[in-house]
């Protein structure tokens, strides 16, 4: 317990410098801004934004990229609330009784309740992050290769699992990210593999420009061709303070909330988007009078908001204590981690403890400002929601162009940038999802060295795959996941 405060306050010397807390303080208005502007998301944001960190030191980037996602969370409660289109996928849930409570004149205090219940799960799961991802990082520091193996193949597939779509669509996207990670030079025997001749490709292929690809210039292309509808809600938004009965009735929910979505988040696939719909299930069973969810209920706006905000802050935990993303977004920290020279995984705590605890204590300052930022400055979100996107996407393209360029000053990035933009819109027509293709890619490379250190350390022995507890334990509960799936997938067709 001593131990650990000691760490946090030398978190807090780190993130309380003025440099950091610019950095927590942008990429927190970052995250609302492109919470509130549905259609754009953290994702294609910090994919954007990797090229920009490459300039800051590796505690500041992370700070402002965690900033930016947590921040997002924020943000697209406000899109769900008065518009009816959640941000983020997360805040589906939130539109049910926050909309209804914003049709009722109630606008202010879903914002509130939103904006107070993110802020509290935040803070809470801040403590969490503290004290569970330095006791997981020692306990990693004794898996074998075979351990790590196994590890990222049930990582894999949870994000097979927990993928929207057809399941066999889920696999080929994991497969092709893990053959795209194999592009370049081999630094075991100095082979070419997939270059196609290209010099520019004798190194790999930059997961900015990847991220870039699928998800910024994707995205801008199929926001194009969907049409866009946006139903503000024309009543006033009204008092930016709920009444004491909301508040009684919110208090359990934000609690059970922040309980739920820390637990979630740090499940590898789709721990933040089940945290709300955990919640909100949970509390409308747990009721008294059922019927008022979906008719502008206060709690069924704080639970899924708190576990939502808690699940998008422990999902740090496997990345930073395993050096395995749970989620897409994760992975291009991953990507960000290592484009800085720091790998993540259990040693970040004695080599790193400046990043480690200097992003725990920035988590508390970031969740501040947020609740700062988003009930003072809602009239400023709202005039937002009302920019054309036909107007932001033209920025986005250069913003995009010009990052990648800036760092690179590799003319073919930009043609490697349209063509996955191209490849991005070609697999959503296609019903196929870009996160799992982006998770296969940055985990591609790990599952291949774990793959050959096990079998260099077996003297080609196969067996050595089975040959721990642990790793027979988690390949043994990767085979159930996907028979479980499958077993789903043909009784569904029967």
């Amino acid at each position: 317990m001593w131990s650990m405060l000691a760490d946090l306050g030398l978190g807090f010397q780190i993130a309380l410098t003025l440099h950091n807390v610019a950095l927590c303080l942008i990429g927190c208005l970052i995250g609302t801004l492109i919470g509130v502007l549905p259609g754009i998301g953290p994702i294609a944001t910090i994919s954007l934004l990797l090229p920009f960190t490459f300039g800051i030191p590796p505690v500041g980037a992370m700070i402002m990229l965690a900033g930016i996602y947590y921040g997002a969370q924020y943000g697209s409660s406000t899109t769900a609330i008065l518009v009816r289109i959640p941000g983020e996928a997360s805040s589906i849930v939130t539109i049910l009784d926050g909309n209804a409570m914003a049709r009722q004149g109630r606008a202010g205090a879903a914002l509130a309740l939103a904006a107070l219940g993110s802020f509290v799960a935040g803070s809470l799961a801040t403590l969490v992050i503290g004290a569970f991802a330095e006791p997981l990082g020692a306990v990693a520091l004794h898996l074998g290769p075979e351990d790590y193996f196994a590890l990222i193949v049930l990582g894999l597939v949870f994000a097979v699992v927990l993928a929207g779509g057809s399941v066999l669509k889920a696999v080929l996207a994991v497969l092709m990210g893990v053959l795209l990670s194999t592009v370049g030079t081999d630094v075991e025997t100095g082979a070419q593999r997939l270059t196609f001749g290209l010099p520019s490709l004798l190194e790999g292929l930059s997961i900015s420009v990847l991220a870039m690809g699928l998800f910024g210039i994707g995205d801008i292309l199929r926001n194009i061709e969907a049409p866009e509808m946006r139903p503000l809600v024309q009543s006033r938004i009204g008092r930016l303070w709920p009444s004491g009965d909301e508040i009684r009735r919110s208090a359990g929910p934000v609690a059970r909330g922040t309980v739920l979505g820390s637990l979630l988040g740090v499940l590898p696939g789709s721990g933040t988007l089940l945290a709300p719909f955990a919640s909100y299930a949970l509390e409308k069973k747990l009721s008294r009078e059922p019927g008022r969810f979906g008719n502008g209920a206060p709690e069924g706006v704080a639970g899924p908001e708190a576990a939502n905000n808690a699940a998008a802050q422990t999902c740090f935990i496997p990345l930073l204590a395993l050096g395995l993303p749970p989620n897409a977004v994760m992975a291009l920290m991953l990507g960000a981690l290592t484009i800085q020279g720091i790998v993540p995984g259990p040693q970040v705590f004695t080599k790193n403890p400046d990043l480690f605890w200097g992003m725990v204590a920035s988590m508390w300052i970031g969740n501040l400002m947020l609740l700062v930022i988003n009930l003072p400055l809602i009239g400023l979100w709202v005039s937002l929601l009302k920019v054309p996107y036909r107007l932001l996407f033209p920025a986005i393209l250069l913003f995009c162009c010009i990052g990648l360029f800036s760092v690179s000053r590799l003319p073919v990035d930009i043609y490697f940038l349209a063509g996955f933009g191209l490849v991005g819109l070609g697999l959503a027509k296609l019903g196929f999802e870009a996160a799992p293709l982006l998770l296969g890619f940055v985990l591609g490379e790990a599952l291949e060295s774990n793959f050959r250190r096990v079998l260099i350390l077996g003297d080609g022995d196969w067996t050595r795959f089975v040959s721990s507890p642990v790793a027979v334990a988690l390949l043994a509960l990767a085979a159930i996941l996907v028979v479980s799936v499958a077993t789903t997938g043909i009784r569904r067709r029967l």
